[in-house]
């Protein structure tokens, strides 16, 4: 199964890359724009921002000096809480446009499931898929109940879920239904921003298979059929979580990697929201 260069099949029929480049955390101005410019120099071809990351503008900068055609790159952002709703999304949508200076989003998200605006930042993003400035649609944070009250009220499903998820936070739940439904899960934080990275149990299944503990766990996230956009602004880190298409996981170590779930979040949990 070789990770790299291949793409999964949105419900829409858009393609989606199996792993990206996320850029939450890295600082406005140079170091966002030199990370990207590497990452699309080796071949990363998903990048996935947020207007609530203020480094829209560097991410932009940096695909138009990739010169790479546009139609083979994937871009990712999101509307925020304080901008949800159905005329606040419209404008939040037209403003990270502008930011990231492109014609279109590949991927627009409604980034937290914020109680009292999602339906109708849902409604705005339907219309914005209709107008064709943007590919395809989606959300983020979402757990089940939270989709199913958008099923049941609009008729346009979500292409993509982007939740945290790693072995220590197997949301197997929350993958089945997606599965079920034809929504692609997208896991963040896929390294637990370096919190778990010594665990004896990764730091074993690195040694058994010539890895370093991040590619055993990107490479059991894509495994899992996800879309990965592990972060970082290191050079040496980006190429590394790159390297994961020359060697699978066996059955049983996988297994043994799914067994490590726990709870554990290194982000928000949006599990409690009504």
């Amino acid at each position: 199964m070789d990770a790299i260069g291949e793409y999964y099949k949105l419900n829409n029929g858009v393609l989606i890359p199996r792993l990206g480049l996320g850029v939450y955390q890295s600082a406005e101005g140079q170091e966002t724009e030199t990370a990207v410019a590497y990452a699309l120099e080796i071949g990363y071809r998903l990048i996935d921002t947020a207007s609530v990351y203020g480094n829209e503008k560097d991410v932009g900068r940096a695909v138009k000096s990739s010169r790479i055609p546009r139609e083979d790159l994937f871009v990712t952002t999101k509307v925020w809480n304080s901008d949800q709703g159905y005329d606040t999304t419209l404008a939040a949508f037209h403003t990270s446009l502008a930011k990231l200076a492109i014609d279109y989003i590949d991927l627009y998200l409604i980034h937290w499931p914020a109680t009292e605006t999602r339906l109708e930042t849902w409604r705005a993003l339907e219309e914005l898929y209709r107008q064709g400035l943007c590919r395809s649609i989606g959300v983020s944070n979402f757990q089940v109940e939270h989709l199913e009250e958008l099923l049941k009220n609009y008729e346009v499903v979500p292409a993509v879920n982007q939740v945290e998820f790693s072995p220590f936070l197997y949301q197997k739940r929350l993958l089945d239904y997606c599965s079920s439904k034809a929504i692609k899960l997208e896991a963040y934080s896929p390294l637990t921003q370096g919190k778990k990275l010594s665990n004896r149990v990764i730091i074993r299944l690195a040694n058994k298979y010539g890895r370093t503990p991040a590619q055993i766990l990107i490479r059991w996230a894509l495994q899992h059929e996800l879309v990965v956009i592990p972060k970082s602004v290191h050079r040496r880190r980006i190429k590394e979580n790159f390297e994961v298409s020359d060697f699978e996981i066996a059955a049983g170590d996988m297994a043994r990697l799914d067994k490590l779930d726990s709870g554990f979040r290194a982000c928000w949990d949006p599990t409690g929201l009504p």
